[in-house]
């Protein structure tokens, strides 16, 4: 009943009224051992009992540590707190509320055993009261006898006090007299007695007739009995106040009528006494609970705080708010998360936008160069057609940032998954080919025997081998595109954030990546492989610079990429980059040329140098037999291949970007010089 009304009972004990000294010490001690912080007692228990705890008190010296409340045995008895007031002080009783029956002392004080011929037990009660014996009445308890006489001179007045549930007592006898009233009417009706209905009288009937007695009682209040067969309570609470320095008694604060509690706060708490706490654990802060301790009682727990994305649903329990809210302010639920995307007006995307567009900017440019200088050597030597395609790749690369930043929709969701995979792949692509073109260039030029031109070396195969390479990547990104459709969803990087992106899975991001790592390894062993070529022959040495520099770039990409939460602009950055190292280091020298050194603009700086040149095939050979070799480098326009085979000549054929042959001969033997160049002329 306690704990229904949301009382804690910390520990419970009994001791036995006439205990010794012993073990009202010994109860105290537990009272301080269990729970220190527990310090309001109350005790359902005889008055006497009251006293030795009070007692036990003095004798462990602790005055002012517990706060006594006492029940109706302690009510308001000075015989109780005499000679320990001071320990008593403060204490809560209570007292059944009953009005002093002012007609029960006139009839009680005028009773005399000449007077009260009805009672048969008065004489009896007479004897013992007085002590004494009255004549012609026997004493029927042996334990009394008395060889006095009783006198005329006796009176009930001396030493009298009204008992204070003396009006509970005649209302207890009303009630019994109304239920036997009534069950007599009912069983007899019309009868005067007892019927015999009523022989011998039914206890079960009688308490149906008690339990619907309905009266007023001795005080004016209406008597009744509810289902349990209780009356209404009626209680006055008392408090044992220190009135002065040595002056104590029990002031009415409070009374308790039928459910109904009303207290006089302002005498209990004077502005010199403090309020006593009696708690286990102190209430617990915001955003935290109750967590009780295993075999405690309900009013001592831990406060324990919620998680950061937990509510306060009760005071023993936290609730996780679901993924994508966060608690409220006062923890009493949850709310959504903003959601976050890449905007424009960031530092970030700010930053990436202005490099895209310069170098958006700077591929137009270097775009509208070329074709104005279409049929100048510095163009055609480049492989024009493919020059295109590295630039178109470079732009597409540049615009992948505007879709990347912008806020997610489904469209820019398929233009990510395109342009991410495809303009590295046309630049890739299209300088696989080129560095292919020229590996094989120098792998034919190796061999002591001549064979026939190598094949797919025209303008038109390059730009079909490039678009093959592309379409391969274009078919990876589509078949990607049905079986993942991009979609706009929701991430959550943590628990506190939401992010608004395109569902961009691991394989849709690796699988094309991976491709053009392989393009990108490529171009970097054939670039690796021409490194050596002279130093006029192309774009060799920048082509390899620039695969070098792609390589380590996307080697740095990868695992911020996926180590971070900022892949948007990780991304958009390293596509920019890859493309920005592209356009300076293969087109800026070019264009330099072309605008600033246009006297370098011509054929002839295009050809093989004499004084920078690898020789390959049997060159070691020929220098080790120390004479000297003369040669001869000419420019001619072929249609077909021409191949010269001679066991003391070897001829070295390379083809320049302007497919120009030229021709070197190393004789080991003066004397075949003319032969050779007679040969040489006549196959010309």
């Amino acid at each position: 009943m306690a704990a229904k009304e949301g009382i804690c009972i910390a520990h419970s004990d009994k001791i036995y009224s006439n205990a010794g000294e012993h073990n009202f010490d010994k109860l105290l001690q537990k009272l301080r051992a269990h729970l220190p912080k527990a310090r309001v007692v109350a005790c359902f228990c005889e008055g006497m009992t009251v006293r030795g705890i009070l007692m036990a008190m003095r004798r462990q010296r602790l005055v002012g540590e517990f706060l006594l409340v006492g029940s109706d045995g302690w009510a308001d008895r000075y015989d109780v707190t005499d000679g320990y007031e001071r320990e008593a002080a403060g204490g809560i009783t209570i007292k059944l509320k009953s009005a002093y029956v002012t007609w029960f002392d006139d009839y009680y004080l005028n009773l005399r055993p000449d007077a009260n011929q009805r009672n048969p037990w008065f004489p009896e009660f007479w004897q013992h009261r007085f002590q004494c014996r009255l004549r012609g009445h026997p004493q029927e308890n042996t334990m009394y006898n008395h060889h006095n006489d009783c006198n005329a001179s006796l009176s009930l007045r001396q030493h009298y006090a009204q008992d204070t549930k003396m009006g509970f007592v005649i209302n207890a006898i009303y009630s019994m007299a109304y239920g036997l009233h009534a069950m007599q009417q009912s069983l007899c009706p019309g009868y005067k007695g007892l019927c015999e209905s009523m022989r011998p009288i039914d206890g079960r009937k009688l308490l149906d007739f008690l339990m619907k007695t309905n009266f007023i009682g001795v005080s004016g209040e209406n008597i009744h009995f509810d289902q349990n067969g209780d009356s209404p309570g009626r209680y006055e609470i008392m408090n044992f106040k220190q009135m002065g320095e040595d002056e104590f008694s029990y002031i009415h604060v409070g009374s308790w009528d039928q459910g109904g509690l009303k207290m006089n706060d302002e005498e209990i708490w004077s502005e010199n006494s403090d309020i006593i706490q009696s708690v286990c654990s102190e209430p617990c802060q915001k955003a935290q609970i109750k967590v009780i301790r295993k075999g405690e009682v309900s009013c001592c727990w831990t406060c324990t705080p919620c998680k950061e994305n937990e509510f306060v649903f009760d005071e023993y329990t936290c609730r996780a708010c679901v993924l994508g809210s966060w608690p409220t302010d006062d923890l009493t639920g949850c709310e959504p998360i903003p959601v976050q995307y890449v905007r424009w007006g960031d530092p970030e995307p700010i930053a990436a936008v202005v490099f895209a567009c310069l170098g958006l900017l700077s591929t137009l440019f270097v775009t509208s160069v070329f074709i104005k200088f279409w049929d100048t050597p510095v163009v055609k030597s480049s492989s024009r057609e493919l020059c295109y395609i590295i630039l178109a790749g470079i732009c597409l690369g540049y615009l992948c940032t505007f879709s990347l930043i912008a806020k997610p929709h489904i469209i820019y969701c398929y233009l990510q998954r395109l342009g991410i995979g495809l303009s590295p792949a046309m630049s890739y692509s299209a300088l696989v080919t080129k560095t292919n073109r020229i590996a094989r260039i120098l792998a034919g030029s190796k061999k002591k025997i001549c064979t026939k031109k190598p094949r797919f070396m025209s303008a038109c195969a390059q730009l079909v081998i490039a678009f093959l390479l592309i379409l391969l990547q274009l078919g990876i990104i589509v078949a990607l595109l049905i079986i993942e459709p991009p979609q706009v969803i929701h991430d959550y990087p943590s628990i506190r954030e939401v992010h608004l992106i395109c569902n961009l899975t691991t394989l849709g991001v690796v699988a094309p990546l991976g491709y053009n790592g392989l393009l990108i390894l490529s171009c970097t062993f054939y670039a690796f492989k021409t490194r050596n070529v002279p130093a006029n022959f192309n774009e060799a040495k920048y082509i390899a610079f620039t695969m070098y520099t792609t390589c380590i770039i996307w080697l740095a990409f990868v695992p911020i990429y996926f180590g971070s939460n900022y892949k948007i602009i990780t991304m958009c950055f390293s596509v920019s980059l890859s493309a920005t190292v592209a356009l300076c280091c293969m087109f800026v020298p070019k264009v330099y040329i072309m605008l600033a050194k246009p006297e370098k603009n011509v054929r002839s700086a295009f050809t093989t140098s004499t004084v920078v040149r690898m020789h390959v095939g049997d060159a070691k050979k020929a220098a080790k037999t120390g004479k000297s070799s003369s040669s001869m480098a000419n420019l001619f326009r072929r249609r077909g291949s021409v191949k010269l085979c001679e066991s003391k000549t070897i001829f070295f054929f390379r083809y320049s970007s302007l497919n120009f042959l030229s021709i070197t001969i190393f004789l080991r033997n003066k004397p075949l010089l003319l032969s050779s160049l007679s040969l040489l002329f006549h196959l010309l």
